[in-house]
């Protein structure tokens, strides 16, 4: 059987990608925020202009758990949205994500669409990005590359097998990568963080990436940018484009995947379809540590560094006031809050613990 080189496809399928989220309607299904409501503190014994947002993550101290997702990279193109977004991680002490990184270990001709973060942000916490597919193929080594290429804090190991499954370039064959990954936390010296991106990460699953030695977990659930909707746009047959629009509400819905995997042991992110401080309230509520928002920050990051810095400004603030409205003066204290929890979210909850009850 003859092998296929992919390495071409990469590059020029991150600009296809960044101009789809930033042009076409891509978010799809149901994050379960919706059905999340936060216990009202009528009577809250703090001083809301006192208010510590605060978070501490894997050893970090940032200022805020609001966390710039991975986006992009890869493509000469994508530089400029990466320097601006670093320059908010930097001026806001917020972690930050890059895209996948693969291109560029394939392309070294294109580090400088990663490079260039670290510039703008030499004192922010950074995420490496390394597909698991691309690990268990490539071993440690492209892991550790990933990191050195933009001196970054930790790496994430991202999860898509839904997007690999509609691409018509895509990867099939995800065996070995959880001994891939295994193996990985084993011999590095930085934390490795699983993400899903954007079908959610169950409790069974988290159970053996802890079990593997992860150092965190980053739901990447379903409500925000559906891959499968990208994919079905770039499709290069009818086939797979009606696929991909199948298949966009498929995954674990973001709030369900929190609640799944908040006991697991480790510290969790919260990713996929968050869209304002108040569910990043909610999140840090339901056992999240950090909040993470991708398409949410694209668009002003794509207008200009002003129009981003006022974007997070207005989610900082939103989460400010949840917290004084729930009686909250630091994340400790919003993390202990109660909250009302209705509809499919409900459902879900009460079926995962039924679950838990039968095993």
């Amino acid at each position: 059987m003859t092998t296929i080189d992919k390495s071409g496809y990469t590059s020029s399928r991150k600009r296809e990608h960044l101009e789809i989220c930033c042009e076409k309607p891509v978010e799809s299904g149901f994050s379960g925020f919706e059905d999340i409501r936060l216990v009202h503190n009528a009577l809250p014994e703090c001083d809301m202009n006192n208010i510590d947002r605060g978070a501490e993550f894997l050893g970090y101290e940032l200022s805020s758990p609001l966390f710039i997702a991975a986006m992009t990279g890869g493509h000469s193109d994508t530089a400029e949205v990466n320097a601006v977004l670093a320059e908010a991680a930097e001026h806001f002490n917020i972690g930050m994500g890059v895209g996948s990184q693969r291109a560029a270990l394939e392309n070294p001709e294109l580090e400088d669409s990663f490079t260039i973060v670290r510039e703008r942000a030499p004192g922010a916490f950074l995420c490496g990005n390394l597909g698991a597919v691309q690990l268990a193929e490539k071993g440690p080594e492209w892991a550790d590359r990933a990191v050195e290429m933009i001196d970054a804090e930790a790496l994430c190991i991202h999860l898509n097998p839904l997007q690999e499954a509609i691409q018509p370039e895509g990867d099939h064959n995800s065996g070995g990568c959880l001994e891939a990954i295994r193996d990985l936390c084993l011999s590095s010296k930085y934390p490795v963080i699983v993400k899903e991106t954007g079908c959610g990460i169950s409790g069974e699953t988290a159970k053996m990436l802890c079990d593997a030695g992860v150092s965190a977990i980053d739901t990447g659930g379903l409500g925000g940018t559906s891959w499968a909707a990208v994919e079905a746009l770039r499709a290069d047959s009818d086939l797979l484009a009606r696929m991909g629009d199948d298949f966009n509400d498929w995954g674990i819905p973001t709030a369900v995947s929190l609640m799944e995997v908040a006991d697991c042991g480790v510290p969790v992110i919260a990713t996929g379809g968050l869209k304002s401080g108040i569910d990043i309230a909610k999140s840090v509520a339901l056992g999240a540590s950090l909040g993470g928002m991708a398409l949410k920050l694209l668009k002003p990051a794509m207008k200009s560094r002003e129009a981003l810095f006022e974007e997070i400004e207005l989610i900082n603030r939103e989460l400010t006031v949840a917290m004084y409205l729930t009686g909250s003066g630091n994340l400790a204290e919003l993390s202990k809050v109660g909250a009302y929890i209705t509809g499919k979210t409900a459902q879900m909850k009460n079926r995962m613990e039924m679950n838990k009850i039968w095993k």
